[in-house]
C-alpha cells in the first residue's frame, strides 16, 4: 500500500492556523493509522506546478502512489477507501457516510463559509443569518437522536461534519447543547489533537524560516 503525501501551505498568517484544511486529511490518517507525508507548496507564490496539481490555488492536495487528488472532501472519501476505520464497508454504512460527508459539504459548509465572511468584513445586515440558523437548528434535531452521524461509530463523515462545526463563530448564537457535545467529542479524540498540534507545529516552525 502507498504511503499518501498530504501537500499544505509552507506557512500561512496567525489566523487560520488550526484551520488550514491539511488538517482534515492529517485527521484522517491519524484515526485509520496510517502512514504519511506532509509537503509544502508556497503561500506567497502559487505558480503553475501548484495549479497543476490544484486548479484554484488551494489546499490541501493528496498524492498517493499514481493518483493526484484535490479538494479535501475528495481526499478524505479517498482515504477512507483504504482503511475501515474510516469507513464501513457494508452497502448502506458505506452509502450513509457518502451522503453525510457530502451533506457536510454541500448543505453545511457551503452555508457557514459565505456566512462567515460577510461577518468577519462587518456586513451590518447578514442576510445569510436565518439561512444559517436553519441548517444549525436541523443538526440540532439530528444530534439530539445519535451519537454518531452513521450507525453506531466514528467514520469520515462525523470527521469533516465537526471539522466545520468547529469553527466557533459559527456556533456562537443559539442554544444547540448536542451540537456543542458532539464537537467537544470530536475534538478531543487524540487524532485530532494530533493532527491538529502538528499543524500549528508545522507553521509556527515556518516563521522561525521566514524571520
Amino acid at each position: 500500500m502507498s504511503e499518501p503525501i498530504v501537500w499544505t501551505f509552507d506557512w500561512v498568517p496567525k489566523g487560520p492556523r488550526g484551520f488550514v484544511r491539511d488538517v482534515r486529511l492529517r485527521w484522517a490518517c491519524e484515526e485509520a493509522g496510517l502512514a504519511y507525508s506532509v509537503r509544502t507548496v508556497p503561500f506567497d507564490d502559487r505558480g503553475p506546478e501548484h495549479l497543476a496539481r490544484q486548479p484554484f490555488g488551494q489546499v490541501p492536495f493528496l498524492s498517493d502512489g499514481g493518483l493526484e487528488i484535490f479538494e479535501s472532501g475528495a481526499g478524505l472519501l479517498h482515504l477512507a477507501r483504504k482503511s475501515e476505520k474510516l469507513m464501513p464497508r457494508d452497502p448502506v454504512g458505506e452509502a450513509q457516510t457518502l451522503q453525510w460527508t457530502i451533506a457536510a459539504l454541500n448543505s453545511i459548509e457551503m452555508v457557514t463559509v459565505p456566512w462567515w465572511f460577510l461577518e468577519v468584513t462587518g456586513a451590518k445586515d447578514n442576510h445569510l443569518t436565518g439561512w444559517l440558523e436553519s441548517r444549525l437548528d436541523y443538526m440540532e434535531s439530528i444530534l439530539k437522536e445519535r451519537e454518531w452521524l452513521v450507525a453506531d461509530r466514528f467514520t469520515v463523515a462525523d470527521l469533516l461534519m465537526a471539522d466545520v462545526l468547529r469553527v466557533a463563530k459559527v456556533r456562537s448564537f443559539g442554544d444547540r447543547p448536542a451540537t456543542e457535545f458532539y464537537v467537544t467529542r470530536m475534538t478531543e479524540r487524540p487524532s485530532f489533537k494530533k493532527a491538529r498540534a502538528d499543524q500549528m507545529a508545522h507553521f509556527a516552525a515556518a516563521d522561525k524560516v521566514r524571520s
